[in-house]
């Protein structure tokens, strides 16, 4: 390549990682896996020493990150956040610690598992934790303290004496079977499934509200003291002790190496052993252990010199596709699963793998009786690559998709916008058991004793054909039951069936969005369930209103009220929901304090700048507990701007659209008079000013 060449392939691949780190860091949605990824980021470091001169400021191959986001409170990191040289080879580790040698002098490494999380930086005052933030761009981070005090592993408080301020850095993580069970309720909810862990914890972690986040079951290893001399820490190994006695949770698979061999073992003894852990890693952290060696080795404007993280490569494999099945979900999607010869894959036996859709399994032209690749992306989900062609039997013939429901027959349609076909049988009886399955579990009324077997059986003997049937269940209903399992069969018996009932009868007092949520509308899950709770109040409020009005809620928008008034316009909808009314099940409604509960409903408050007396996040939860809503962007319908030091792009559209400016004091004395229950003056009932 000449010179012109290798600048127009540089500006390419700048600007086509930069398009991915976007996607990754800012939007936690990739397009392309991380071997892609680190691939294009190699080769754009190549190319620029090349060239033979320092590359741009700006090139994501000195760049760490994404952008902060608008909505967070920024934090400044001293030191930065960096991030990792990678390693793919044997020859990397060897190139590496034969940099970091001095002499004949081969120095100890510290290797730790390498966590597939969202990196964030804690900070303590005197023991007590006060602040935490993401990495950002390295340099600049989001303040998620609240975020971070509903992770369970954090410790609020340290177990040891630790005057002054204390900074650690680790890394927040989903674990494995957490993070199946959140893609599962996505797709139930219709919504956009995480691509693996790592997004998912980016994602959770990212939340406005401090509930999503709680809700998502996060977990937290640290792996660095800054500035460790100044509780006279030497190594990299002790500081992962003395943060484990102070009540930090570790990673706790690390171990002091000496010399290449050492270190290529660990590597070896953890490639395979990974699968057996609850939780993602993809590679090893080699660290060199003595941190009094780690200035003196510095480190470029991305990452140290005195640490890099090896990758393992992603393991494939090649299985036949026996068969290819449909499956129907709760909402109707007829989605094809590829059956397969079985075939361990990172650890376990893997027979099934989701094909998503028609037009996925269109683009890899996949058949049946083909040999395929598959592997588990994100380490976790069984997923096939695509097929051996130079193995296809003769006379195979491309997949399609069947014209009808396999379970009941009905007609399968594509409605507009959607790939997926659905079968648009709501008396289904595969509808009916997923919808049950989903009225049933923890996340909606929470009817202890309907598991799998019993609701499988009530489906087939008809005894249940709707989620209102379940309140109108008796003692002989349910002892009579025969439940077949894989060994035997059994009666369900009186007692078991007393059990079930109970249940049943107390989940009438579940809150309303509990009992919203359960319904299985599309695209309404726990936290949106939440929101129409509190606006409407009721099952029959909510029931009655148009789309136009639940649009209007903040945290609805369009696609979610046009979805729930699509559902409750369906006759049979509104017979069950009437069938659940007269059975007593109508959401149980969390009062709030009459003086100062509702004194800012209907009014949004939308937060740019700087505040000086507290977080954001904390001057959004006193909206909040005072009944208003607190947006992230600035619209027609927000009714005041608070505005701090450096406000930004916020308040130039906020006078654009005539929407009222106040400052900090002003939004204190504001709520300050609404704890004592007096609305903001000129502001009425509605809302309207």
């Amino acid at each position: 390549m000449g010179e012109n060449d290798i600048r127009e392939r540089i500006e390419r691949l700048r600007e086509e990682i930069r398009r991915h780190n976007h996607l990754y860091y800012d939007l936690d949605s990739p397009e392309i896996s991380d071997v892609k990824y680190d691939l294009l980021s190699r080769e754009l470091r190549e190319l620029e020493e090349q060239l033979g001169e320092p590359p741009d400021p700006g090139s994501p191959s000195v760049t760490v990150g994404g952008a902060p986001r608008d909505e967070f409170n920024k934090i400044v990191h001293d030191p930065p956040m960096l991030s990792l040289d990678n390693a793919f080879s044997r020859e990397d580790l060897e190139a590496f610690i034969r940099r970091a040698s001095s002499g004949d002098r081969s120095p100890a490494m510290c290797c730790e598992l390498k966590i597939d999380g969202l990196a964030v930086s804690l900070r303590y005052r005197d023991g007590k934790f006060f602040l935490g933030s993401t990495r950002g761009n390295g340099r600049t981070g989001e303040d998620v303290t609240k975020n971070l005090l509903t992770v369970p592993d954090l410790p609020v408080n340290l177990l040891g004496k630790v005057p002054g301020e204390l900074e650690v850095r680790g890394e927040v993580l989903i674990k494995s079977d957490d993070f199946i069970a959140l893609n599962t309720l996505r797709e139930e909810q219709g919504l956009p499934l995480f691509a693996n862990p790592r997004n998912a914890a980016a994602g959770s972690l990212r939340q406005l509200d401090p509930s999503v986040t709680a809700s998502r079951r996060l977990s937290l290893f640290v792996y660095q003291v800054v500035f460790p001399e100044t509780y006279g820490l030497k190594s990299q190994f002790e500081s992962l002790e003395w943060l484990g006695a102070l009540g930090f949770r570790t990673q706790g698979n690390e171990c002091l190496c000496r010399g290449v061999s050492e270190v290529l073992g660990y590597v070896e003894r953890w490639r395979n052993a990974r699968s057996s852990l609850p939780y993602v890693t993809d590679g090893v952290v080699v660290k060199v252990d003595d941190l009094g060696y780690w200035p003196e080795l510095g480190s470029t404007a991305k990452s140290p010199r005195w640490a890099i993280a090896y990758k393992y490569p992603p393991e494939e494999k090649l299985t036949r596709l026996i068969r290819i099945e449909i499956s129907v979900g709760r909402t109707g999607t007829l989605t094809p699963l590829a059956i397969l010869e079985p075939v361990n894959l990172s650890g376990t036996v893997v027979q099934r793998a989701s094909l998503h859709n028609a037009d996925e399994v269109a683009r890899k032209d996949i058949r049946e009786g083909d040999m395929v690749w598959v592997r588990k992306a994100g380490e976790i989900i069984p997923e096939v690559l695509r097929p051996d062609l130079t193995a296809r039997p003769e006379g195979s013939r491309p997949f399609r998709m069947p014209p009808n429901c396999p379970v009941c027959g009905s007609e399968a349609v594509s409605l507009q916008g959607e790939v997926a076909l659905r079968c648009v049988n709501r008396s289904c009886p595969a509808q009916i058991l997923e919808g049950l399955r989903h009225f049933a579990s923890r996340s909606g009324m929470d009817i202890a004793g309907l598991g799998e077997r019993v609701l499988e059986r009530l489906v087939e003997t008809e005894s249940v054909r709707d989620i209102a049937d379940i309140y109108s269940l008796s003692v002989e209903d349910l002892a009579e039951l025969v439940l077949t399992g894989e060994r035997s069969s059994r009666v369900l018996g009186e007692k078991a069936a007393r059990t079930v009932l109970a249940s049943v009868e107390s989940s009438k007092d579940r809150p309303l969005a509990s009992l919203i949520s359960a319904l299985g509308i599309r695209y309404v899950g726990s936290r949106v369930a939440e929101i129409l709770a509190e606006a409407f109040g009721s099952l029959q409020g909510l029931q009655s209103a148009d789309e136009e009005t639940l649009a209007s809620v903040d945290g609805v928008g369009p696609r979610i009220a046009s979805s729930v008034a699509a559902f409750f316009r369906d006759a049979r909808n509104r017979e069950t929901v009437a069938r659940l009314t007269e059975a007593g099940v109508t959401g149980r409604v969390q009062e709030r304090d009459a003086a100062t509960g509702g004194v800012l409903k209907g009014l949004s408050f939308v937060f740019t700048g700087e505040m000086t007396g507290m977080t954001r996040s904390e001057a959004e939860s006193l909206v909040k507990e005072l009944g208003g809503s607190a947006p992230s962007s600035v619209s027609r319908k927000t009714s005041f701007l608070v505005t701090g030091t450096d406000p930004g792009s916020k308040l130039a559209k906020a006078r654009s659209l005539g929407v009222k400016v106040i400052d900090e004091s002003s939004f204190l004395e504001m709520i300050e008079k609404a704890r004592k229950g007096k609305r903001p003056e000129g502001v009425g009932s509605d809302g309207d000013r």
